[in-house]
């Protein structure tokens, strides 16, 4: 889950305030509540879980930007700026992501459907295929990296519950290894790994 998908989740605009994200967390979070739900609860729990998921990672970084804003020091009143020889720095572009055909923009959106279906369905390896196989077509793609991150840590999460230890670390590296910067996915694998020592 990226920084715009949890404001999406949210209801809220980009660089929302710490008592704004609070607000909208707490109205959502009594309408998608379980218990709230029970004609629904499954989809209602999963709901409620993002919302908890988005508002953390939002949390967060909104007071990350708080503080960033507090620590810089403000300028001193001082004299008038005396003229100041800049030297123009080339900066390199970010990695150009490759544009798609019409064919694999089908093929993503599709395949983004079945891995959204195989992982509701806890079909794990089936996932996990689906995204390695993507991932050899779109190598570039940063999307297909997560979503392959994502199929890894999920399918770790589901081996620690059914106990399998080191099958479990081995799929939640993975996972942190396919997309290192995405913090939301590091934020769950520590959960996990938390999970795992207390069972150990």
């Amino acid at each position: 889950m990226n920084l715009a998908d949890c404001y999406r989740l949210l209801e809220l605009s980009a660089g929302a305030t710490p008592e704004e994200i609070k607000a909208s967390y707490r109205r959502l979070a009594r309408r998608y509540h379980p218990d709230v739900n029970p004609e629904n609860s499954e989809q209602a729990k999963a709901k409620f879980i993002q919302l908890t998921e988005a508002y953390q990672f939002l949390l967060e970084v909104a007071t990350q930007r708080s503080k960033r804003d507090l620590a810089q020091p403000k300028p001193p009143p001082v004299d008038p700026p005396k003229p100041k020889v800049t030297k123009v720095r080339r900066q390199q572009p970010p990695p150009a992501i490759p544009k798609l055909s019409e064919l694999e923009q089908k093929l993503k959106s599709e395949s983004y459907q079945d891995l959204q279906r195989f992982l509701k369905l806890g079909r794990y390896a089936r996932a996990i295929a689906l995204v390695e196989g993507l991932a050899q077509r779109l190598p570039k793609d940063p999307e297909v990296r997560q979503w392959q991150a994502i199929a890894y840590q999920q399918w770790g999460r589901q081996l620690t519950r059914d106990r399998q230890v080191d099958k479990a670390r081995v799929y939640l590296k993975k996972a942190l290894r396919t997309d290192p910067h995405n913090r939301s996915l590091w934020m769950e694998v520590e959960r996990d790994f938390r999970r795992l020592e207390r069972m150990m």
